[in-house]
């Protein structure tokens, strides 16, 4: 019990960094993000935090992890973690400068369901658990950093920028989705990056599979069989065939996603930033055959100014 209380407020703890600094358009989209988790309610957000305690509590630095050998990280989960900043300076960025080395790890998720209650039903979020091996971090990205009017607006351009993860409801239904911030443009709320420094924007979320999948029936987006073989008489373009439509046209759907970003450690002197982010997307459609779950994502990101 001891433990669960102690989750629960260094949980809680870590959402107060999620507290706009500045009023306008930016603080209420991040207000609304940290609403959505709020939804989850105190339980799943306990079990969330416990879950994420299980993750190594040491801190560690970008210079500290560069000291280490291959052996050394080699299944402790370091490679799975982004590194940690130390200090609140100001860092305000040049003409052409870059953010490169950007690792944003996940430590937190939440599924949108449909709850049944004395006969109605509403939409909530309910605590997960991820079942991917520790694979899930976005880890070196990069991309320009374009300063207007004042404003840093950065455009993600390369790097490891997606990874299939899959997540488990508590009645064991589990969710897949393509954690990613493709094709990101975020645009901050002033001109140098410092602790209470916010910035997001819209990502692509692409198809969880690609065309080249096929299914337990053998069909594909651009290989495979055009129908299940094994059931002509329902696929016949008579009455009946739209029952097995989309699961016969494969499609690559491509979503949207939003993330927000707001940092709070700063270091000038390795020029590193360190923060909190809050994320959604939508999840996998099983190549157009299902209805997208929304899904929630809260953690830490890494960068380096360049």
């Amino acid at each position: 019990m001891k433990f669960t209380a102690a989750a629960t407020v260094a949980f809680a703890a870590s959402a107060n960094a999620f507290a706009p600094a500045t009023t306008g358009n930016r603080a209420t989209q991040l207000n609304a993000m940290k609403d959505d988790f709020a939804k989850v309610g105190a339980a799943a957000l306990a079990g969330a935090a416990i879950f994420g305690a299980t993750m190594p509590a040491q801190a560690i630095t970008k210079s500290e992890l560069n000291q280490l050998s291959y052996l050394q990280v080699k299944g402790t989960g370091l490679a799975n973690r982004c590194s940690e900043v130390i200090g609140e300076d100001t860092i305000t960025p040049k003409g052409g400068s870059r953010i490169v080395d950007l690792c944003i790890e996940p430590k937190a998720w939440a599924v949108e369901e449909e709850i049944g209650k004395g006969g109605k039903t509403e939409k909530k979020f309910v605590n997960s658990k991820v079942m991917t091996r520790q694979t899930y971090t976005l880890e070196g990205i990069e991309g320009s950093i374009k300063t207007d009017g004042g404003v840093i607006t950065f455009v993600e351009e390369e790097g490891i920028d997606y990874a299939p993860t899959t997540v488990q409801l508590p009645g064991g239904e589990r969710v897949p989705f393509l954690f990613t911030v493709k094709e990101l443009v975020a645009k901050g709320n002033g001109g140098a990056f410092k602790p209470g420094f916010q910035m997001g924007g819209d990502f692509s979320v692409p198809s969880y599979r690609t065309g080249l999948f096929l299914d337990p029936k053998g069909r594909g987006g651009t290989t495979g069989y055009d129908m299940a073989v094994a059931l002509p008489g329902l696929q016949s373009g008579e009455e009946g065939d739209a029952e097995l439509f989309k699961e016969n046209n494969k499609t690559f759907d491509v979503g949207q996603g939003r993330i927000e970003m707001e940092v709070n450690k700063v270091n000038a002197e390795e020029s590193e930033i360190g923060g909190v982010f809050v994320a959604s997307q939508p999840g996998d459609t099983d190549m157009g055959s299902k209805v997208p779950k929304k899904i929630l994502t809260k953690g830490i990101f890494y960068a380096k100014i360049q």
